[in-house]
């Protein structure tokens, strides 16, 4: 019987073994604050969305600004300003090819949309092909539709009832690539899906595995030559992460459909955007009110956030933020290098800002018993870090110093000393 303190439900929380919550009342840069005077490094930017620092001003002011003057319309038949500006400067960011942008509010909704403009796509062509094809381990949300294009497993598996059937190819584990290339290929020539979805150079909540960008660069032409699409979900990926703005940069793949989110504010507000190519967009417009894109939520292209969204935008048109992010990539890779060559550690990689290794413990994955010891010991050292199960990760806002980071690799070597 449960003991109530609050009446929260925490998100990914087993209250049965964690009935304290750290309350928080300040962020500034990467620092969280406590409310017993605690300082925090951020070390996972608050679940991957912190990306220029916490309460970055420029995007608090465009904030503060925007609620003041419009903060809320219906999206259906009305636009504003601070959304037409987001959806231009978008399309002068991301990769060549992607031409509309549909708003919604979390990745795992950008996900949704995604999926049913595909669907819909193929559906209004007179084509229909409703087979989804994705990567094992692949995490993609917690809705059905992203459950269902997800990994099965413990995330899951309580509601299997709900969730469609789809085809999974390996991840392309470093000397196992082709394995995972000819799977795809195969799957793609006989079995006539609708879409390819994959999370790009990164499979986050699957274990912060990691694959070349040849390998991405391949998939994508495989699902060119069968002519499924290609959706890449840049939920994670995007905003610097990977190194580059977006993780598809780096392998010069254009996606037919792309899902940008949690750094899409700069971490500020939730919000989030589905692009797809113009032809997409076309198989849904006509006079037959049947073909429109039945979706939406009633805080689509919320003017609040998206004015933080162009707040944040306007900082990634300045070099500054670009020389940034090669900083954090320099100094991860500094912080990391050590790791590589102990023993007490496996895995041991990087891409781009992210880091990650495994901790050798004899019951690994998601569940493993080292889990809520780990992020025991972080706390008490005043640290935000996450691990997934036996994995443990850094991935920081940019503002992140070197200082801070060699705190973060000096806790993580010390937790192996007394937990392994």
């Amino acid at each position: 019987m449960s003991k109530k303190k609050s009446p929260i439900w925490h998100p990914f929380t087993q209250h049965a073994l964690q009935d304290e919550m750290t309350k928080i009342v300040r962020g500034e840069g990467a620092y969280l604050y406590t409310a017993d005077g605690h300082r925090i490094i951020d070390a996972i930017a608050s679940w991957w969305v912190v990306t220029h620092g916490h309460c970055h001003p420029n995007i608090v002011s465009a904030i503060q600004k925007q609620a003041e003057q419009l903060n809320q319309i219906i999206f259906a038949g009305h636009t504003h300003e601070p959304a037409e500006e987001v959806a231009a400067l978008l399309l002068k960011l991301v990769p060549r090819g992607l031409d509309y942008v549909f708003f919604s509010d979390s990745g795992s909704t950008s996900v949704e949309v995604a999926l049913k403009m595909a669907l819909g796509y193929w559906h209004n062509m007179a084509k229909p092909r409703t087979r989804i094809v994705v990567m094992q381990h692949s995490y993609h949300g917690d809705t059905v539709g992203t459950m269902s294009v997800g990994a099965r497993g413990v995330f899951n598996a309580a509601y299997e009832p709900l969730l469609f059937d789809v085809t999974s190819v390996p991840f392309p584990t470093g000397g196992h690539e082709q394995a995972a290339l000819d799977a795809l290929e195969i799957a793609c020539r006989t079995e006539n899906p609708a879409a390819f979805i994959v999370e790009p150079l990164i499979l986050g909540a699957g274990g912060m595995l990691m694959y070349p960008a040849w390998v991405l660069k391949e998939m994508k032409r495989i699902c060119e030559a069968s002519d499924v699409l290609f959706i890449a979900d840049e939920v994670m990926t995007g905003w610097g992460r990977t190194g580059t703005l977006f993780a598809c940069e780096q392998a010069d793949v254009s996606p037919d459909i792309a899902c940008y989110s949690k750094g899409l504010t700069g971490g500020s507000l939730p919000l989030a955007v589905t692009l797809c190519r113009a032809d997409i967009f076309d198989a849904h417009y006509s006079k037959d009110r049947t073909r429109t894109f039945f979706h939406s939520s009633s805080y689509t292209a919320n003017p609040v956030a998206s004015a933080a969204a162009k707040a944040n935008l306007d900082l990634w048109q300045n070099q500054e933020s670009s020389e940034r992010v090669a900083s954090v990539v320099a100094m991860q890779e500094q912080g990391i290098g050590p790791f590589r060559a102990d023993a007490r550690f496996k895995n041991v990689r990087r891409t781009g800002t992210i880091t990650a290794l495994d901790l050798k413990v004899r019951d690994g994955g998601y569940l493993a018993g080292i889990g809520p010891k780990l992020q025991a010991f972080f706390n008490s050292r005043n640290l935000l870090l996450r691990p997934l199960g036996n994995t443990i990760y850094v991935m920081p806002p940019y503002c992140v110093t070197a200082a801070d980071l060699e705190e973060i690799y000096a806790a993580i070597s010390d937790a192996a000393d007394t937990l392994a």
